[in-house]
């Protein structure tokens, strides 16, 4: 027995009140650093895949030069400027990139808070594997931040950056809009790279069975490309090119439901 067990639910609160808090801390400090750098969050991060010698670009136009296609991916720059309309519009994106860019950083310390909350009602084996889940939870998390900066981010400014109705119209692109996409691409492909976790502490809990994810797939298989469609450009590559890997993070949320029903059943 241990003093966790004689806990009343508001002491449980008071508890998870800590942890919120010390995650809280963290995320501030690593985005007061990330404040303090913003010349390199800026001009080499965020705005990074506005420019043409960005690595994705170089890739594409070099891959498109070979089989000798026709692509806005080989041009010196795009078609459209950044511009700031409003009086605290620059100070408010520099804030609230630094505050997603600690969350981004401090993620893997965010999971060991939530560990430690929940670690007094585990067992033992069950402590040591949930210390394995916050490494994998990690590593998808970063996998998924990369793919979304480097492939959904890039392949959504090129499209849209370079979509025009008429030549009679400029593009003058709103620096809240086009920070919002580059954000929105890295951490939402960082949280669709958590599906394993969900599936595995669904199938834990007795929601989610191996069958019915099979069952499902054709189903799931639709949301994909639905959510494809949702976060790239609205061009078949594209959407291929997002709709591999959640694809394959659903395949390998099966294998892993798989293994812990097979664990169960022991």
């Amino acid at each position: 027995m241990n003093k966790y067990d004689n806990m009343s639910f508001l002491e449980h609160l008071e508890d998870l009140r800590w942890h919120v808090i010390r995650s809280l801390i963290v995320i501030v400090s690593a985005g007061f650093i990330c404040f303090l750098m913003k010349d390199f969050i800026f001009d080499t991060i965020i705005f990074g895949p506005k420019k043409m010698d960005f690595p994705t670009y170089k890739f594409l136009c070099n891959a498109a030069t070979y089989f000798g296609i026709e692509t806005t991916f080989c041009g010196d720059k795009f078609p459209f400027i950044i511009q700031n309309r409003v009086m605290t519009g620059q100070f408010s994106a520099h804030v609230m990139t630094s505050i997603i860019s600690g969350f981004i950083i401090s993620f893997p310390y965010v999971l060991y808070e939530f560990w430690k909350f929940i670690s007094p009602g585990l067992l033992i084996v069950e402590k040591i594997r949930t210390k394995t889940f916050i490494f994998v939870s990690s590593i998808l998390f970063f996998i998924g931040v990369l793919f979304g900066y480097y492939i959904v981010s890039p392949l959504s400014i090129n499209f849209l950056g370079t979509y025009q109705v008429s030549n009679e119209i400029l593009n003058e692109i709103d620096l809240g809009s086009f920070i919002s996409l580059v954000r929105s691409s890295a951490l939402g492909s960082g949280i669709i790279f958590q599906l394993p976790i969900v599936i595995y502490f669904l199938t834990k809990a007795g929601l989610v069975t191996p069958k019915i994810l099979v069952e499902y797939r054709k189903y799931a298989l639709v949301m994909v490309l639905i959510l494809a469609a949702l976060i790239t450009p609205p061009d078949v590559a594209s959407q291929i090119i997002v709709a591999i890997p959640i694809v394959i993070l659903y395949q390998v949320s099966i294998f892993i439901s798989r293994i812990v029903v097979k664990k169960q059943t022991k």
